[in-house]
């Protein structure tokens, strides 16, 4: 249980980091030739400027997911931990 927890507990964030800021990089890349990132369709459009959308906003589910199991894995720790002392 503690291993599952384990995983739980880590791989949700490193997965939502890397997500996060593989899709940073290209809003830095779009950025520095002069364009401005179009987050909805994730392209860099070089003609029109478009407003800043926050990543939670763009992927409510994704990250709401992501957090639940984290939540979950900290709790498997917790359980694993308890019962591995007794």
């Amino acid at each position: 249980m503690l291993r599952l927890g384990l995983l739980l507990l880590i791989l949700p964030g490193v997965v939502l980091m890397g997500v996060f800021w593989s899709e940073l990089s290209d809003v830095n890349a779009c950025l520095s030739a002069g364009g401005s990132f179009d987050y909805h369709a994730s392209v860099c459009d070089m003609n029109s400027s478009h407003a800043f959308v926050p990543f939670a906003a763009r992927n409510p589910l994704f990250v709401n997911l992501t957090m639940l199991a984290s939540a979950v894995g900290f709790c498997c720790c917790l359980f694993g931990l308890y019962v591995r002392g007794r």
